[in-house]
């Protein structure tokens, strides 16, 4: 009986299954986008290939992995976790496909559109957030769920960050959003993190309650990576310094309240713990980078690859099994794809710090990435776009 029904299952994983909750069509997007982007970075910028992009090289690589790759993720988690959250019908069929499509779009015009007007590109690409914002926002709205406002506060500077990318094409609104993307990692880690720990321990007859997680510590948090961002953009060398440095003290007392060294023999916890570390190293390296002159590139590849690229795969791992259904067992091979996301970032900053060689350290940064996202989409395609293991609609 049980190997029939998985047959069942197995029958009928569609396209259209994709489209049956953000999750899903969202995860899957962005692990294809980061396993395509990667590589044709790589070919452009070694020069082996040249593209007919719609803005410069470096640009365009920073543009996709902030306002691409993550965006989907934000996607993908927050219009799927805001329907739990508020009790409210999913997104998902014609109304998903057209929000995905105007992703889709505004990937392949800026890859592609080199000769196309700008207005027609940059529209494209400032339009998703935005409709993602607002299908958020009306149901944390209508539950009338405050807590939720400091995650649309967020991503409402994100959105700005990208305005100011695509219209001056300044690298600084690449920084400023990186210092969003760890704020978000600030608050939706802050919730899960020390939750999904605690369930764990207690799971196992452990003491939960070692687990903290303080509302005033995180709230200051939040609040300092605002005010970060504020400083980065004004040029205040000095005081970003400053702000960086408190933003990571802030974050590493959370980790310590959070306890993951007692959740060292799950994979799907300490992924969380470890990826959410790279946030105070990528502001220690910032406070670096602008006090003794370290390369631009650790703290925003510490950052970048670090904390978003390792905590998008490890909660793309967990959300995908636990929203379809299915034990929390982490599939075969993840583990290797948890160890390979991290040695990409660690690859990536010491070739920063000229630890290796410019050209092999990009090429092993990347090829490190596209296992660990290849592992992912050869592991869970399937689960994404089957049927709930339970039966359930979504």
């Amino acid at each position: 009986m049980q190997v029939s029904t998985s047959r069942s299952y197995e029958e009928r994983a569609s396209l259209t299954q994709l489209f049956a909750y953000p999750f899903r069509i969202f995860f899957l997007s962005l692990t294809l986008l980061s396993l395509i982007g990667i590589p044709l970075w790589v070919l452009q910028i070694t020069g082996t290939i040249q593209l007919p992009l719609a803005m410069p090289g470096v640009l365009w690589h920073q543009h996709e992995m902030l306002f691409g790759f993550l965006s989907a993720a934000i996607a993908g988690f927050l219009l799927t976790a805001v329907c739990v959250w508020t009790g409210t019908e999913r997104t998902h069929g014609l109304r998903l496909a057209l929000l995905w499509g105007i992703w889709i779009a505004a990937r392949l015009l800026l890859t592609l559109g080199g000769d196309l007007p700008g207005w027609l590109v940059q529209g494209v690409n400032l339009l998703f957030l935005p409709l993602v914002m607002l299908d958020a926002g009306w149901r944390i709205w209508q539950a009338r769920q405050p807590r939720h406002i400091m995650i649309m506060v967020v991503l409402g500077l994100l959105w700005l960050m990208q305005i100011g990318f695509v219209l001056r094409l300044d690298p600084i609104y690449a920084s400023g959003a990186l210092i969003m993307g760890m704020a978000l990692i600030g608050i939706i880690g802050g919730r899960i993190t020390p939750a999904f720990t605690a369930g764990w321990l207690r799971r196992h007859g452990q003491e939960a309650d070692r687990i903290r997680a303080v509302p005033a510590l995180d709230m200051a948090a939040s609040f300092a990576l605002i005010l970060l961002l504020a400083s980065l953009v004004t040029g205040w060398k000095a005081v970003t310094a400053g702000l960086a440095i408190i933003a990571a003290v802030l974050m590493l007392v959370r980790l310590y309240h959070w306890k993951g060294w007692l959740a060292r023999q799950e994979p799907l916890l300490w992924i969380l713990h470890l990826s959410i570390l790279w946030v105070p190293v990528a502001l220690i390296l910032l406070a670096g980078h602008l006090t003794f002159g370290w390369p631009a590139s650790a703290w925003g590849h510490a950052a970048g690859t670090g904390a978003i690229g390792c905590l998008i795969l490890g909660v793309i791992a967990r959300v995908s099994l636990g929203h379809t259904g299915r034990p929390l067992l982490l599939p075969s091979g993840m583990v290797l794809a948890f160890i390979a996301i991290h040695l990409a970032a660690l690859v990536r900053v010491i070739t920063a710090f000229q630890g290796l060689p410019w050209h092999a350290g990009i090429t092993l940064s990347g090829l490190l990435w596209v296992l660990a996202y290849a592992v992912f989409l050869a592991r869970y395609t399937g689960i994404l776009a089957r049927p709930r293991a339970d039966g359930k609609p979504g």
